[in-house]
């Protein structure tokens, strides 16, 4: 290694940058730089080489050619203890650089941006960067490349103890081609979009797709013990999502926690009064709201404590002394939860006071509750990908129409609008019934809606009396109605659109049933 040791810096975000600078400095690094990274250094007092006085080549076209030189990318590429590489170098006067620091021009947040034309996508194309991160990650048996904020630390820390390892050159040269990887296909698919009108049109659904996620952790097993599974992030999630939920207590989580905290999430998100739901294998088998989160944990327990037994459960509130006093009553089995946060009290009897304390999973999702917009959903089949947007739109309910001689009541109107949010979660063909802000019965995922109707009855039992029950889908016959009818169901909420509509509006009339339609179906395969 040369007695020279050089680090070429060149940052679109420049999080870190100084400090790190600064750090490198002081292990006796010499620093090259261009346009703004070396103005920011210069600013902060941090001594720094321009890289066109190195190259004797000025930066020209508003900075699109300053890098791309022999003398940069020699350095990059050379091999010093190679004779031939050795040579030319000493020949054309190249200096190796032992360290590379380069992130890219922010085209993805740039196509991002509403209405950004084309000419402004394109100049934020970067080329300098990802050729330097390439050159850097090749030869990564000489020189480290660094490609974000996150890995200036252990950088520094390597370096304090002689120089980076080749196992830590190498892992970093494995985020730069990830990173130049996602690079290319965000611009790939912006510039397909260009040439594909229909592409263009609707930019959700590009004519290719790249998606790229990072692992998270290794999962004991997935849905079976057979199953080998593992937990995959989208970078930088939103903070109202499971990827950015932290877990505080409890053992390893598992492929299926996982869906049902998911599912959990989604639930509790549909209601800005206290809400808590019971999830079983990701079909909401308890859900309430109620003005104390107590309260709606307690009825929605009640919905079916039968199943109740070893649930996930979800919470829109922090979670309080009183409903962890509830949570902790012996008999109960509480596999995980997830709420916005946990009062300390309640922590500490979660952790300390019932059998099940070493192992229940305790998650915290502070921003659980924050909008965020629609988002896409991904599901494989053999050979393909589906994709589509998410159900979560907000549910404009001036289109929701009463169809029968007799309205809802006021009371009954309130029950319905809450089924209808619980029963979007629940597997089709979904039948859900509800009474007073939580559920008393669900039937889930039946091949038959009248099977569904059924199962919801008797779950509820007499409960059912005076109930409303929601249907994600029209009832393709009025047997559906006799069933609920049957079960004491006094008002319905569906979305319509059978070609037996009538039928069915005639039976609600003929036992004095209240039906709303809504015009949107909510199908959950």
């Amino acid at each position: 290694m040369t007695a020279v040791r050089r680090a070429l810096l060149s940052l679109s975000d420049k999080s870190g940058l100084v400090p790190f600078a600064q750090g490198l400095i002081r292990l006796g690094f010499e620093l090259l730089s261009t346009g703004g990274t070396r103005k920011a250094l210069e600013t902060a007092g941090v001594p720094v080489l321009d890289v066109a006085e190195y190259t004797g080549f000025p930066e020209m076209m508003d900075g699109r050619v300053k890098t791309l030189h022999p003398r940069i990318h020699g350095g990059l590429l050379g091999r010093p203890d190679l004779g031939e590489d050795a040579a030319s170098m000493k020949e054309h006067g190249i200096t190796p650089f032992e360290l590379v620091v380069v992130n890219l021009y922010p085209f993805v947040e740039t196509i991002s941006r509403p209405n950004v034309t084309a000419e402004e996508a394109i100049e934020q194309i970067d080329i300098g960067g990802p050729s330097m991160l390439r050159s850097a990650a090749k030869n990564h048996k000489y020189v480290g490349v660094v490609t974000c904020s996150s890995q200036y630390s252990q950088v520094l820390a390597e370096l304090e103890q002689g120089a980076l390892s080749f196992e830590f050159r190498r892992k970093l040269a494995a985020a730069a081609f990830e990173m130049t990887a996602r690079y290319d296909r965000a611009i790939a698919d912006y510039m397909s979009g260009l040439c594909d009108p229909a592409a263009a049109s609707d930019p959700e659904f590009p004519s290719a797709l790249s998606l790229q996620f990072e692992r998270r952790s290794s999962l004991r097993y997935g849905e079976n013990p057979h199953q080998r599974a593992a937990f995959y992030v989208e970078k930088n999630p939103p903070s109202s999502t499971l990827a950015a939920a932290k877990t505080l207590h409890g053992k390893e989580l598992s492929y299926n926690n996982l869906l049902d905290l998911d599912a959990a999430m989604q639930i509790v998100r549909e209601f800005r009064r206290p809400a808590a739901c019971v999830i079983k294998h990701n079909n909401p088998c308890g859900c309430a709201v109620s003005d104390a989160l107590v309260e709606a944990y307690v009825m929605a327990d009640g919905g079916d404590p039968v199943s109740a037994f070893g649930s996930i459960l979800g919470f829109n509130r922090p979670v309080d002394t009183e409903t962890a006093d509830q949570l902790c009553v012996p008999g109960r089995f509480i596999e995980a939860i997830i709420a916005p946060s946990y009062e300390p009290a309640a922590f500490e009897m979660l952790t300390t006071v019932p059998k099940w304390k070493a192992n229940v999973r305790l998650l915290e999702c502070p921003a659980l509750l924050d909008p965020r917009p629609i988002s896409q959903e991904y599901r494989r089949v053999t050979g393909g990908l589906l994709i589509q947007d998410r159900d979560e739109s907000a549910e404009d309910m001036s289109q929701w129409k009463v169809v029968t001689t007799r309205g809802p009541s006021a009371s009954e109107f309130a029950d319905l609008e809450f089924a209808w949010l619980v029963c979007k979660h629940v597997k089709s063909n979904a039948i859900l019934f509800a009474k007073n802000g939580h559920v008393v019965g669900v039937g889930a995922g039946q091949m038959s809606r009248l099977d569904s109707a059924y199962i919801a009855a008797y779950k509820a039992g007499e409960r059912a009396r005076g109930a409303v029950c929601a249907s994600d889908a029209f009832f393709p016959f009025r047997d559906g109605i006799d069933q609920i009818h049957e079960a004491g169901i006094t008002a319905v909420i569906q979305p319509g659109g059978s070609k037996r509509d009538e039928d069915v509006i005639a039976a609600c009339n003929e036992y004095g049933i209240a039906m709303l339609f809504t015009g949107r179906r909510h199908f959950r395969h």
